[in-house]
């Protein structure tokens, strides 16, 4: 209703997961909180959180999205929380699915996995190029991620699959 806050439980809820939840995992909280709306909530973890990656902070910045004072979280510190999630959605590369993290106890698990900006090798800019294509290909995604949830936000928590 108009002018009544809107009920937390009436959200989607969204957790992104990476090994360190310092590049691909806050891309694509940022860019899919951006992108869904107020329907939609988001947040991001790792296994083993370090630091927001520089390159990352760089060039999500050329998106007009600020990473800059953004910390990493520990993917059990929110489940020691009580954290509950609709969706939970992995971003390790396929070849380190096996150290990727998981989160007890949700139902709808997606795996979408994308290179290591950590991995990438060159001369500065060789870098950012290659940390830009990582970033357009999560925001890509997360275009047709954002989409996808809109219809499911539409619909009761109950009648979720």
């Amino acid at each position: 209703m108009p002018g009544h806050p809107v009920d937390k439980e009436d959200f989607m809820r969204v957790l992104f997961i990476c090994v360190h939840n310092s590049a691909r995992s806050q891309m694509a909280e940022a860019f899919l909180r951006q992108m869904a709306g107020d329907g939609v909530t988001v947040e991001s973890a790792g296994l083993d959180p370090t630091v927001i990656n520089p390159l990352v902070v760089a060039v999500m910045a050329e998106e007009g999205l600020d990473l800059s004072e953004k910390k990493t979280r520990k993917v059990f510190d929110l489940f020691r929380d009580g954290k509950l999630y609709d969706a939970v959605i992995t971003v390790c590369e396929e070849s380190l699915e096996g150290k990727c993290p998981v989160f007890p106890g949700v139902a709808r698990r997606l795996h979408l996995p994308f290179p290591d900006p950590a991995t990438v090798t060159g001369t500065e800019e060789e870098r950012l190029e290659a940390v830009r294509g990582i970033r357009d290909a999560i925001k890509a995604r997360m275009a047709v991620l954002a989409r996808e949830l809109a219809g499911e936000a539409a619909r009761p928590l109950g009648d979720r699959a």
